[in-house]
């Protein structure tokens, strides 16, 4: 059985105390992973100040190329995965191993690499979008003449601490640049897929990075809590429960459920067979797991030919062997999962927030759960309901949007609060509607995927921003 060690700054550390993950089609164990407990955490993040240290010693240009190597490194080569045993990880174990914990299609695993592969080996590009194309040597002495200005930035935090999601590796592409920003990592795996950040560690390190930059503390939620509380900057992924107790806290960036629309405007509502595809690629790319996947389709006319017309477009998306190049769905982990999140469908189908109707049930039979390949898997649906119902502005992982028609004066104030929106429309005015809007955080202006990043923007936050400050400087000439 493998083994993935706790970083202790950068020093691998086998703790007594270990959970261990099963396969999760054959339920054979197949990596034990050391935990972490709350003193041994806040006893190693007593040194975060070292670890900043270590990173403030070497310049930005120096930092930009590391990440190139590291992003080769991260991609081709085989990285250690526990340094005790001697254990190495290929770049084809890796993606094995993050398919047998999370149930993620290989094709799935390799286009989330690519994701990360590409924000590092384009982090120059990535923060020059972030900081507005600030040179980052800034950073080097704290302040500089940039443009004739002078300019001064100061670390909100000696460390940024994590606590990472297990649903897509595609998520680690956010934090990513921190290293660059001379800012030490502290991070909490998540509990199904603990393989990224760690091999994202094993190749800065290659690269030639300080390990004592970096710390991985598998553990518990309370040891997740100790790490956003104990360091000065924090980032936590997680469903509204879980993070809502972050909120209110500046100091922790919250990336919680998406709720990405596609919109399609009332200039062009007629044509809105042209826009099937894109609504099918945002609804299930990436196996329908991320915030940035449409959950909704808003739309001012022929609502209930879009969801029949949708509902039959998805239908091709069936379950597929985990090696299939055409696999897109992903089994859950725990059947119970799907069953429960289907169950929850149901019940608010008919519950007191009025009747919805599962479109999807036409052409996929009545039965979303289904067993294949091993797995348990939900199948895409359609739900066709209207703008108060309670699966209007839902989010589940696995492809799922509600289809829901409105009057045009109405948008977009009564999308609420949405990560993505594609909003397909040529008429002007329509458009600025959106740009105005306060509840939207990322805006596509065309048929373009909800899915579709561009890394040198702000999601949920400016990374940049969350780590450094301006401060005001002047000087006697």
């Amino acid at each position: 059985m493998l083994h993935l060690p706790i970083l202790r700054w950068g020093t691998p550390y086998r703790s007594v105390n270990q959970v261990v993950t099963p396969h999760f089609r054959t339920r054979e164990p197949l990596v034990s992973m050391s935990q972490a407990n709350v003193g041994l955490i806040r006893r190693d993040l007593l040194r975060q100040g070292e670890a900043r240290a270590t990173l403030q010693q070497i310049p930005v240009a120096d930092l930009v190329a590391m990440a190139g190597r590291a992003a080769d490194h991260f991609l081709n080569d085989p990285l250690p995965l526990d340094p005790e045993s001697g254990t190495m990880q290929s770049p084809q174990d890796y993606v094995e191993q993050v398919s047998a914990t999370t149930g993620m299609p290989f094709s799935n695993v390799r286009r989330n690499m690519l994701k990360v592969h590409g924000v590092l080996s384009k982090v120059t590009e990535v923060l020059a979008g972030l900081t507005r194309g600030l040179d980052l040597s800034v950073l080097d002495q704290g302040y500089g003449v940039v443009n004739g200005q002078m300019l001064s930035f100061f670390a909100r935090g000696e460390a940024m601490g994590v606590v990472l999601p297990s649903n897509s590796p595609g998520v680690h592409s956010l934090w990513a640049p921190a290293t660059v920003l001379k800012m030490p990592l502290v991070l909490k795996p998540g509990s199904a897929e603990p393989w990224t950040p760690l091999r994202m560690i094993a190749a800065w390190v290659k690269a030639g990075a300080p390990a004592g930059a970096f710390a991985y503390y598998p553990t518990d939620h309370a040891g997740g809590n100790e790490i956003l509380r104990s360091t000065g900057r924090g980032m936590v992924f997680g469903d509204v429960a879980s993070t809502k107790r972050w909120k209110a806290d500046g100091r922790v960036e919250v990336h919680g459920p998406g709720y990405s629309k596609v919109v399609i405007g009332p200039d062009v509502a007629d044509q809105w067979e042209q826009y099937l595809d894109v609504i099918a690629e945002s609804m299930s790319n990436n196996g329908g797991r991320s915030c940035v996947n449409a959950s909704g389709v808003w739309v001012t006319k022929h609502g209930d030919r879009i969801a029949d017309a949708l509902a039959q477009r998805l239908s091709r998306v069936i379950p597929r062997a985990a090696d299939d190049p055409e696999a897109v769905l992903a089994p859950f982990a725990d059947p119970d999962t799907a069953r429960r999140i289907s169950s929850m469908i149901d019940a608010d189908m008919t519950g007191e927030g009025g009747t919805a109707r599962d479109a999807s049930a036409a052409v996929r039979g009545a039965e979303r759960v289904v067993s294949a390949h091993g797995g348990t898997y939900l199948l895409p649906t359609v739900v066709r309901c209207n703008a108060g119902h309670p699966l209007a502005n839902r989010e589940f992982l696995f492809p799922f949007a509600s289809v829901v028609e409105v009057p045009a004066a109405d948008l977009p104030e009564c999308l609420g609060p949405s990560l993505v929106v594609t909003c397909i429309s040529n008429d002007p005015a329509f458009r600025a509607r959106f740009v105005a809007s306060p509840h939207v955080d990322r805006l596509n202006f065309g048929p373009l995927s909800t899915t579709q990043i561009g890394w040198d923007q702000p999601h949920e936050g400016n990374l940049f921003e969350h780590l450094y400050a301006r401060r005001a400087i002047q000087r006697l000439a």
